[in-house]
């Protein structure tokens, strides 16, 4: 059972999120609160899977609460709902390592997909703030500097940039998914970084990869 935390200011949305996601047999959400401090005083006292955040929100807003989650709970996944597609906010966001950034006007059926993925370790980007990263991408020139990533290793970080699954990778370059596995082990350390995102964040702050 996927346990979900709900935070967001507006009690309406809160409860047509609940009412989604109570349909789900795989998911339950054990507990809504309405700002950032009251995200950050349940997962200091609660026991769950996924937080729904919302950004914009009275007192601590959810920028900040983030922070303190992402430090004192890196086991939670944090999934970013929001309007504010503004570049500042995605990279300022991203950088925190949060597990997806969604906006409000994803399906329900996104929007569930979504939860199971970053469940399963997957991290989650609405497909305009893919295209932003991309748009990054697109006028960067590529550096001297790579880190001492192999041809290889550069190719699967293109594909992490631009969102694909570890399967998706594999069968795009013909190897295992243990392999793609095996690889990106090397790409977080020599760019010490922890995950996908953080990985894909540094490629486009540093202008690591050039796509056509």
């Amino acid at each position: 059972m996927i346990r979900v935390v709900i935070a967001d200011d507006h009690p309406l949305l809160r409860e047509g999120l609940r009412r989604i996601l109570e349909f789900e047999e795989d998911i339950e959400v054990i507990a809504e609160v309405g700002d950032g401090q009251g995200a950050i005083n349940i997962a200091r006292s609660t026991k769950f899977d996924i937080m729904l955040m919302d950004l914009n929100m009275p007192g601590v807003n959810g920028l900040e609460a983030c922070k303190v989650i992402r430090r004192e709970h890196p086991e939670i996944g944090i999934l970013v709902l929001t309007v504010d597609d503004s570049d500042e906010k995605i990279f300022q966001v991203l950088q925190l390592g949060v597990a997806g950034y969604l906006l409000k006007d994803v399906i329900p059926k996104t929007l569930v997909e979504s939860i199971r993925k970053v469940y399963a370790g997957e991290p989650i980007l609405a497909p305009s703030v893919t295209g932003k990263l991309l748009g990054q991408l697109t006028n960067s020139n590529v550096p001297k500097n790579n880190f001492g990533l192999s041809n290889r290793e550069m190719e699967i970080l293109t594909y992490v940039v631009k969102g694909s699954s570890n399967k998706d990778i594999g069968m795009s370059l013909f190897i295992s998914e243990k392999t793609v596995k095996n690889h990106l082990s090397n790409i977080f350390r020599k760019l010490e970084v922890e995950d996908r995102t953080q990985a894909a964040l540094k490629a486009v702050k540093l202008k690591l990869v050039q796509l056509d």
